[in-house]
C-alpha cells in the first residue's frame, strides 16, 4: 500500500493571519431613534393616574413626575421593542392633535 504524502498546513505568521479567524470591521450604528443605534437620551412616557397603567401623553426626555414608565435610557441601544413604543406615543400624539 502505498503511503498518501499528506501536504503540511503553511505555518502562520504575522504578515499572514489566517483568514478565518480575521474578523470584519465593525462600525456603530451611531446616535438616533432607529434600531440598532444608540438612544441620545433617556425617554420617559407618563402613566394613567387612574391606576389602570395605561401610558398617556407625549415621549419626554426627563422623568414626568408622578407615575411613569422609563422606556430607554440615554446609551441604550434601541430595540424593537422601544422602536414600536416610540412610534406608538408618536402616532397617539399625532391622533389628538388632528381630533
Amino acid at each position: 500500500m502505498a503511503a498518501r504524502s499528506r501536504t503540511p498546513e503553511p505555518e502562520q505568521t504575522p504578515e499572514q493571519p489566517n483568514p478565518a479567524v480575521v474578523r470584519t470591521q465593525e462600525y456603530s450604528a451611531g446616535e438616533g431613534w432607529e434600531v440598532g443605534q444608540t438612544a441620545p437620551s433617556d425617554a420617559f412616557r407618563a402613566l394613567d393616574s387612574d391606576g389602570t397603567g395605561a401610558p398617556t401623553g407625549p415621549v419626554v426626555h426627563s422623568h414626568p413626575g408622578g407615575y411613569a414608565r422609563q422606556i430607554v435610557s440615554k446609551g441604550a441601544v434601541i430595540t424593537e421593542g422601544v422602536k414600536r413604543e416610540l412610534d406608538a406615543a408618536e402616532a397617539e400624539q399625532s391622533d389628538s392633535e388632528q381630533g
